[in-house]
């Protein structure tokens, strides 16, 4: 008999072969197949699903809705392997999909995080090292985590100032331009890194153990920062707390980025397009979400548009 656990590794190297990033749902779906396998299950049901729901049930409907889209996902993908396994109901768990307001953080809570992150201690000194860089790039750049974490040394053209992702959301690859000073704060760290790991690595981003860092340990290190500097409560038994996101300095990248377009008079719809492409974003319109989600620029875009009246009205 096959555990859901053993099929989950089948799963999880097909989709990585794909290009898809896992890295969170891993977490979740680890979770749930450990579960299954301590309860003799084999195969996924509803019954199954719902258990697990009763048994760590403390998350909100918008938690496990979630949770239940990356089980249903897996139950797809192993249907076709295992007749008996049921595809869970959509609507099984009903959450209301919401994204959170991002959190903008000023330029001074930027140093200080950077700087901060700098002083984490470890056996060699390259956690603070890893960190107080990573951060800075995601801020400088607005690179995703997962991103950034995936660099390969390779990928970082220190001659040519520019980042390539190759291991970008759904597998899309993109290249990424960078400014001076990061592009010194890169080099700073690449010969660091070699100072006390030696040899050619694969990644760009290591630990002291010589290993790629993990989205865990990255959002980790993040919380205990914010936590220093009293962006979220301290906190017993290892636990990030609630409060500010690392995500956030990719937010606060393309929000003071579209900030500047209209301080400077520039043709947001056309600049719009450039940041959606430099950025990431499948669509447009998940780059236009920031001048909703933020107050700022949504007085900044009323402001355009009531101008723009006037002005139309005036000819």
């Amino acid at each position: 008999m096959k555990t859901l656990t053993s099929q989950l590794e089948r799963y999880l190297t097909v989709r990585r072969n794909l290009g898809y990033d896992l890295s969170f749902a891993e977490r979740v779906l680890r979770r749930f197949t450990n579960f299954a396998d301590t309860e003799g299950a084999d195969h996924i049901t509803v019954d199954l699903f719902l258990r697990w729901k009763d048994h760590f049930g403390s998350a909100n409907n918008n938690t496990w809705s979630n949770r239940l889209s990356m089980v249903r996902v897996f139950a797809t993908w192993l249907q076709s392997v295992d007749p008996r396994t049921e595809v869970l109901p959509k609507g099984l768990v009903r959450g209301k999909l919401a994204r959170a307001r991002p959190f903008i953080y000023t330029n001074d809570q930027v140093a200080e995080i950077v700087t901060t992150a700098g002083r984490l201690s470890s056996d060699y000194g390259l956690r603070g090292w890893t960190c107080s860089t990573m951060f800075g790039l995601i801020a400088a750049t607005g690179l995703r985590v997962s991103e950034s974490i995936g660099l390969d040394d390779m990928d970082v053209d220190l001659d040519e100032d520019v980042l390539t992702v190759r291991r970008g959301k759904n597998g899309r690859s993109r290249y990424v331009p960078f400014a001076k000073s990061v592009a010194d704060q890169l080099h700073a760290y690449r010969r660091e890194r070699k100072r006390l790991l030696g040899g050619h690595t694969e990644a760009f981003f290591l630990l002291d153990t010589g290993r790629r860092p993990t989205d865990c340990a990255v959002r980790y290190n993040f919380a205990l920062v914010c936590q220093r500097l009293g962006l979220r409560e301290p906190q017993v038994f290892y636990k990030h707390g609630r409060g500010p996101r690392i995500h956030d300095l990719r937010h606060t990248f393309a929000v003071r980025t579209i900030i500047d377009w209209y301080r400077n008079g520039l043709d947001t719809d056309r600049e719009m397009i450039k940041l959606s492409t430099y950025l990431g974003h499948a669509r447009p319109e998940n780059t236009y979400w920031y001048i909703e989600a933020v107050p700022e620029l949504m007085q900044l875009a009323s402001e355009r548009a009531t101008n723009s009246l006037v002005a139309g009205d005036l000819q």
